[in-house]
């Protein structure tokens, strides 16, 4: 069978490729959803906790903090509600975050050999990954609601905004993980280094500690592209002041316009990455 891409350049055709990217787009729908769903009834048939696994992460990093910061170990500024479901609610978004970057580069690595066989879209791939974020994402949802549950948190209309501002967190990860899918499809190593990244990256978002507001770990802090949308969110969904609310409509903006960008040099980079993978 003919292989999904050629070699010459999609640039020379701006207004084919426009309509291409719309019509591919469209036919991705369908497609994902099937990948999707294949996806999740395997990955339910070989784990026993299944959607647990949504659930431990946060609850175990609230519990190791929370009793590290009892011992006195780690001492961080007051927080707006009780410290455990102040790392939970961390928890929950740096998740979302890092689920929706690593979605593009799966959906290229895993499916590779299958866009050299098959003419699909690439983009049904990275569809049916964010199908899995969101799915993921509505999961963690009940444990948050049973900790305001648990915590006695009051409910607030920003808890109900809170969603649609914790969809800015999975654009900026589309955004990073589109652009860096090709050069994860080229090189083995990346991968290693972006899970080593994404640690030390985990280190410097106000995850389970509230954003610092002097010194230089704080402009460290307040440069990373991360911080305001997720402070953002869980300001909102716990009621508190909003503290970055400009920076967080900037970067909400640049994630938007970003992720076309990202599609586009996506599009125009394929053909090209396939075949140096297969030659």
């Amino acid at each position: 069978m003919q292989a999904a891409y050629t070699p010459e350049s999609k640039l020379r055709h701006p207004l084919r490729l426009v309509g291409e990217m719309s019509r591919d787009l469209l036919d991705a729908r369908e497609i994902a959803w099937h990948v999707f769903l294949r996806d999740l009834r395997a990955y339910h048939r070989g784990s026993y906790l299944g959607v647990l696994w949504s659930f431990i992460p946060p609850l175990l990093m609230a519990l190791v903090c929370t009793l590290a910061s009892h011992s006195k170990v780690i001492s961080f500024a007051a927080t707006s509600v009780p410290y455990p479901a102040f790392v939970i609610l961390g928890m929950v978004l740096w998740q979302i975050f890092t689920d929706s970057l690593n979605a593009p580069i799966q959906g290229v690595l895993v499916e590779a050999g299958t866009f050299t066989k098959v003419k699909i879209p690439p983009e049904s791939m990275i569809l049916a990954r964010l199908h899995d974020v969101v799915f993921n994402a509505v999961i963690k949802l009940v444990l948050v609601l049973c900790v305001f549950a648990w915590f006695k948190l009051p409910l607030t209309i920003g808890l109900l905004l809170a969603p649609f501002a914790a969809c800015s967190l999975i654009l900026m990860g589309t955004l990073l993980g589109g652009m860096l899918a090709p050069i994860s499809l080229l090189y083995d190593d990346f991968g290693r280094l972006l899970n080593l990244s994404l640690g030390y990256w985990f280190l410097i978002t106000p995850v389970i500690y509230p954003a610092p507001k002097a010194g230089i770990f704080s402009w460290l802090v307040g440069f990373n592209p991360v911080t305001s949308l997720l402070v953002t969110t869980r300001e909102l969904a716990t009621g508190a002041t909003l503290s970055c609310l400009p920076a967080f409509m900037l970067m909400t903006a640049f994630s938007i316009i970003g992720l076309m960008l990202s599609w586009l040099l996506f599009k125009l980079a394929m053909p090209f990455v396939v075949e140096r993978k297969v030659s």
